[in-house]
């Protein structure tokens, strides 16, 4: 039946991957019903999002076309509603080439960056119009949601400045909704500081605090304990400490940068606010030759691993051996 079922609601337009099991029963009973009752009772009477997506990580981009019967506005706004609050952002609404009305909308979110003000949940969304003194609403019907894109590129997953999360999303309904998600605990890489004289790193901390933290350097069997100061609210920077780590042999050591504390969990360095798919291959920067007081020289070479997180890896010069 789960089956059938998931199948029949891929047919009639859903494009979302549903899983399998009691999850992927509900699911498909869900899009079942939005598709087949609910989208085509509301069609006529809601604003139809042609494209509903958040391409910056901060930023919904929405378009849409409005009913017949509504009338052109003199002003426009999206409303976010949760429960009783509701937060107000510009639309734009105006007659597309064959007489339609048409809507646009970029809804900055986060108060933090000056955007709209909604904090985590699941916002709905509607339009509400002004004409006069006479003001009408209509709900945002996402008939489809966003598709992933391939490409070197994908969707910002989060904000580059907060690390808060936006998505949209749809009800049972069909009605759009923003679902928002507070910053995952994280240590950012802010900037990689690299000279013949050393490296340093700049971090700044996502989604938690941390108390009287310090970094560990880790390897395979070795573990270097090093000291952070902070450069600002959250931000932070080390120094790598290459006269700790000379290679015992001739192969290549990895070290893992790690941000640690007394009470809290650690949590290792790396990039994830990016939209790129490859981070090693994007944010990939040269290696250099160091000799570190009273040592032998190293080959230096900072990268990213294919999940984002930073790695030293130190070789030993070929002279050397």
């Amino acid at each position: 039946m789960t089956t059938s079922i998931a199948k029949h609601a891929t047919s009639s337009g859903g494009t979302e991957a549903v899983p399998r099991g009691p999850r992927a029963l509900f699911a498909a009973l869900r899009l079942r019903l939005m598709l087949r009752l609910f989208v085509p009772l509301r069609k006529n009477r809601t604003a139809q999002l042609r494209y509903a997506a958040v391409l910056d990580g901060q930023t919904v981009n929405l378009h849409a076309v409005l009913p017949r019967s509504c009338p052109l506005p003199d002003r426009a706004a999206v409303v976010l509603r949760r429960g009783r609050r509701r937060h107000l952002a510009e639309a734009r609404v105006y007659q597309g080439p064959a007489g339609e009305l048409l809507m646009d909308a970029a809804i900055l979110m986060g108060e933090e960056v000056g955007g709209v003000p909604a904090g985590p949940g699941r916002w709905k969304l509607r339009l509400r119009m002004y004409t006069g003194h006479r003001c009408r609403s209509v709900a945002l019907l996402l008939p489809q949601p966003p598709v992933p894109y391939e490409g070197p590129t994908k969707p910002m997953e989060a904000s580059p400045i907060t690390g808060a999360r936006h998505r949209v999303g749809r009800t049972v309904t069909g009605t759009a909704r923003i679902v928002n998600s507070a910053a995952r605990p994280a240590v950012e890489v802010v900037k990689v500081h690299m000279s013949h004289a050393g490296v340093t790193v700049d971090c700044r901390v996502l989604g938690t605090r941390v108390d009287t933290p310090w970094a560990e350097f880790v390897a395979a069997g070795r573990r270097i304990r090093q000291p952070v100061r902070p450069l600002g609210p959250d931000t932070y920077r080390t120094d790598v400490p290459l006269d700790r780590m000379e290679p015992r042999s001739s192969i290549p050591e990895h070290w893992d940068i790690v941000l640690c504390q007394e009470t809290g969990p650690s949590l290792r360095l790396g990039r994830r606010l990016h939209d790129v798919r490859n981070p090693r291959r994007v944010f990939a920067m040269r290696s250099m030759a160091m000799t570190p007081a009273g040592r032998t020289p190293v080959i230096v070479q900072p990268r990213y691993t294919p999940a984002g997180n930073l790695r030293v890896t130190c070789t030993r010069m070929p002279e050397a051996d």
